[in-house]
């Protein structure tokens, strides 16, 4: 496996990436504090270039790949996020660009894909079947394929957006970050291990994709049954990279429910006015779930993503209001 990030690399990756997306804002909400009981920051990575975070990687992993091995094109499998964020740097960089999806994938993120210039292909009922579809795909044509979490520079890219948060916040004291295959969660502590050793990183996954956390837990990777409608938490194995990292550094990892992600998720729109997708909305639930532990501090909830579809956002309210 090759060497994890370090935050050189993570500085070196936004000088690399840094004009091709969107510093997004820190924000604070005395509506939020009151509802958690502490001083509640979120960071808005829904208002990123895409819609979601993971752009930050893909323009950096293709801007160090030997352009030799990319000849042929790229391919990775995605159930939308990492996708986009493939599909964007491949046509910043002008080569082909091939993206594996599960059957019945978030329409709106394909079409996004597809918008992009990537070729989208349907295959496998969840994520990691559509993942070992690209991997055949990539001997099949000769593609380059880049995975979504196993990539140094990927999580270096991704961590760039906590550097972003510790320069504009001091003294924090937890964050409260997603886990699906993890580059966000591991890319934050290693940025916290650097500038902030006192900060607390806690990982935040879907109960019903619980593969990561129990990986975590059991300090090997482990698989386990993957039902949770949040995609990009829809993840049945975890990733080695990501969870060396995160064994060594996360204070602590936890799991939420279905209705507490949808509850998080109306949430946001009823206190920052803002959409977050399921992936995007778990660490605020995360932190309504651990609010007595809390009490007091300065925290910061990484809101990772916006892309959620008209459909699921329907049965959000319709649910709420009823």
């Amino acid at each position: 496996m090759p060497d994890r990030p370090t935050i050189t690399d993570i500085y070196d990756a936004r000088r690399r990436i840094q004009d091709h997306i969107t510093r997004t804002p820190l924000r604070n909400y005395p509506s939020l504090d009151e509802l958690l009981g502490t001083e509640v920051w979120v960071k808005h990575e829904n208002f990123q270039t895409l819609g979601a975070f993971k752009v930050r990687g893909g323009l950096n992993l293709l801007s160090r790949i030997d352009p030799k091995l990319i000849a042929n094109g790229v391919v990775g499998a995605s159930s939308g996020n990492h996708g986009h964020s493939i599909a964007y740097a491949a046509m910043t960089h002008k080569i082909s660009c091939v993206i594996v999806v599960p059957v019945g994938a978030n329409p709106g993120k394909v079409r996004s894909i597809q918008n992009l210039g990537a070729e989208v292909i349907f295959e496998g009922d969840y994520y990691d079947q559509s993942r070992e579809a690209a991997k055949a795909l990539a001997e099949e044509r000769g593609l380059y394929y880049i995975d979504a979490a196993n990539e140094p520079d990927l999580i270096a890219g991704v961590a760039t957006y906590s550097l972003e948060i510790f320069e504009d916040l001091s003294d924090i004291d937890t964050i409260f970050a997603p886990v699906g295959a993890g580059s966000g969660a591991s890319g934050a502590c290693i940025v916290a291990e650097a500038l902030s050793p006192s900060t607390r990183i806690i990982g935040v996954q879907a109960a019903a994709a619980p593969a990561a956390q129990l990986s975590w837990k059991a300090g090997e990777l482990v698989s386990a049954e993957m039902k949770t409608s949040a995609e990009g938490l829809a993840t049945a194995h975890a990733y080695e990279m990501p969870q060396s990292i995160l064994r060594d550094l996360l204070e602590d990892f936890i799991l939420v429910g279905e209705d507490d992600i949808e509850d998080a998720i109306s949430d946001y729109l009823d206190h920052t006015h803002s959409l977050v997708e399921g992936a995007g909305a778990v660490a605020l639930a995360g932190a309504k779930d651990q609010r007595e532990k809390i009490n007091g501090q300065r925290i910061v909830v990484i809101a990772s993503g916006a892309n959620l579809s008209r459909t699921q956002l329907k049965k959000i309210v319709a649910v709420r209001n009823a």
